[in-house]
């Protein structure tokens, strides 16, 4: 029992429950707990850009094989592409089979601020806006020019010690993650409420099934190559996604990820590398969500697609998803873009999904992180740059 309230993951969980407690009881106050969710947020956000510096700056200076690092980026892309096309041909098919829009009558809702974003989608504001990738490239360039100068081994310890000091501090605000959680489901529920759950639950209940299939079959699939346990890895970084859970932020959870995911034995070469441009390129839980909405609003307005028309739309996606990262209010400016593209479906039917979006955003989020996790394990293994000892004891603690 004393250990049990020593347990950070048992605290969140206690939040989470807390939370919709709180928003279903007194709406009012829920949706006023924003703020706590709000600002643990925006607390992580701060520690990301530097994190990611110094963790990709130092694992290409102490490589100093940059053909490594070329192969192990390119690796990457074709890993990352390979695997969410998978996640839109799950979502298109699931949606297919048990129709989650049929039944549902269009409504009309404010959507211009999403139409008008995605009127002015493109590459250069995904670059423009994304600070993740914007350190990547920094990062990448400082890491190469430093692998082939004479003072890194001055520079490299500074930069050790520097992360062990952001890690220690982010270990600290940790601590804050309850009250997080606490804020981001209380303000859902209290915003929202169950009778929207209830009104949109169907799609709901599809988009968690094909997140299911999705981890389970083709993630679970991936990890069994190298004799990865993917239900021991979600064991083990289950307080990461229970923060995620409360959130609905993956980016509240990335840079603890990035340090389990060096503990369990992944090199910090490939972890620096493959996260931080997971989370622009590898958003399965975000591409799933993206071709089952899509379909979920052609049912709605009883648009049938024809063949072409889905490798169409399949492809459409595997472009406009990967920009996903780089907006504010991704999810909907991408799924208006993406719609535009088709011009089969109205874009005023995005306001149907306003409402359960929060609820989806979670599962979205969670996908996402276990998806980038995942990345980083088979990348590691298929560089042979992984410790299966470090692995084996940080599973059995």
């Amino acid at each position: 029992m004393q250990r049990l309230w020593h347990n950070l993951t048992f605290w969140v969980l206690l939040a989470i429950i807390a939370g919709a407690l709180t928003g279903f009881v007194d709406p009012a106050l829920g949706v006023k707990a924003r703020i706590l969710g709000d600002t643990f947020i925006q607390i992580i956000k701060w520690f990301i850009p530097p994190l990611i510096f110094l963790t990709i700056t130092t694992g290409i200076a102490v490589l100093g094989d940059l053909k490594k690092v070329g192969r192990i980026g390119l690796k990457a892309l074709v890993y990352f592409e390979v695997v969410t096309t998978a996640a839109l041909v799950i979502g298109i098919i699931v949606a297919y089979v048990l129709h989650p829009g049929s039944g549902l009558k269009p409504t009309t809702g404010d959507v211009s601020d999403f139409v008008q974003r995605a009127q002015h989608f493109s590459w250069l504001s995904v670059l423009s806006e994304n600070l993740t990738l914007q350190v990547l490239i920094v990062s990448i360039i400082l890491g190469t020019l430093l692998s082939l100068s004479p003072i890194k081994h001055t520079v490299l310890p500074w930069l050790g010690k520097g992360t062990q000091l952001l890690f220690k501090l982010l270990r600290w605000v940790m601590y804050l993650s309850p009250f997080g959680a606490f804020g981001g489901m209380a303000f859902a529920i209290g915003k929202y409420g169950i009778a929207v759950i209830v009104a949109l639950g169907k799609l709901m209940l599809c988009m968690y099934i094909t997140m299911a299939l999705f981890i389970f079959v083709v993630l679970w699939w991936i990890l069994r190559r190298y004799h990865v346990s993917l239900w021991s890895f979600l064991k083990y970084i289950s307080n990461e996604l229970l923060i995620v859970l409360g959130t609905s932020s993956s980016e509240s959870a990335l840079p603890s990820l990035m340090h389990k995911l060096e503990t369990m034995g992944c090199s910090k070469s490939v972890v620096g590398l493959v996260v931080p441009a997971g989370y622009s390129f590898n958003l399965d839980g975000t591409t799933l969500y993206l071709s089952m909405s899509v379909m979920f609003l052609t049912q709605v307005y009883d648009v049938n697609l024809g063949l072409s028309q889905i490798f169409t739309l399949i492809a459409v996606l595997m472009l406009t998803s990967k920009g996903a990262a780089g907006v504010t209010g991704s999810g909907f400016v991408v799924l208006a873009s993406t719609m535009a593209a088709l011009n089969v479906i109205p874009l005023e039917g995005i306001a149907l999904l306003l409402g359960v979006d929060r609820f989806m955003s979670e599962a979205r989020a969670i996908t996402n992180i276990i998806g980038n996790g995942v990345a980083t394990i088979y990348l590691a293994n298929h560089e042979k740059d992984f410790d299966r000892a470090a692995m084996d004891k940080a599973f059995q603690v």
